[in-house]
């Protein structure tokens, strides 16, 4: 009997850990497509930007936004990609992503064409400029409603698609 709750508090400690490292995540719209489809279920590692100043260029991130759950419970976690951190200055002209003067070559995006313009916005310290890979309809910090993101509000970074089983794959 000794040995059984031994066990029991050995599992129980390994749960919490595991559950303090990661979060599991579910895509509920289609604004990562290609990338991530609605219904995949993802890993988010929680302790990934624990040992490193900002998110990388690429990263793509979950975050609490500011923006109300539809059944009011709460606000909504978004996941977007990471287009700019701290100090960069992003223009958006004729469709095209520019960071820091140089243009991005993004073969992940839906159609390879981003909507809307911007002008040399500068993203602010501790902030994050993010965007979806379906810009279309990828509402980030191009929209007033989620602007830059605040590295605090980082949950984690998507690292492994678990779901569809025939798609399991490490994220990039």
């Amino acid at each position: 009997m000794k040995e059984f709750i031994k066990d029991i508090i050995i599992a129980a400690i390994i749960v919490v850990a595991v559950l303090f490292a990661i979060k599991p995540t579910l895509v509920k719209e289609s604004s990562m497509e290609p990338t991530l489809y609605e219904n995949n279920y993802l890993i988010v590692n929680k302790l990934a930007y624990i040992t490193k100043d900002h998110p990388d260029y690429k990263d793509i991130i979950v975050f609490r936004s500011n923006i109300d759950k539809d059944d009011g419970n709460g606000k909504k976690l978004l996941i977007k990609r990471v287009i700019g951190v701290e100090n960069d200055v992003i223009t958006i002209s004729d469709g095209i992503v520019y960071r820091n003067g140089e243009r991005l070559y993004e073969t992940y995006t839906k159609d390879g064409y981003t909507t809307g313009e911007l002008d040399d916005f500068v993203v602010s310290e501790d902030q994050v400029f993010v965007m979806g890979d379906n810009r279309a309809v990828s509402l980030d910090s191009r929209a007033e409603e989620v602007g830059t993101v605040s590295e605090d509000s980082i949950m984690g970074k998507a690292f492994v698609r678990l779901y569809p089983f025939n798609e399991i794959t490490l994220l990039k």
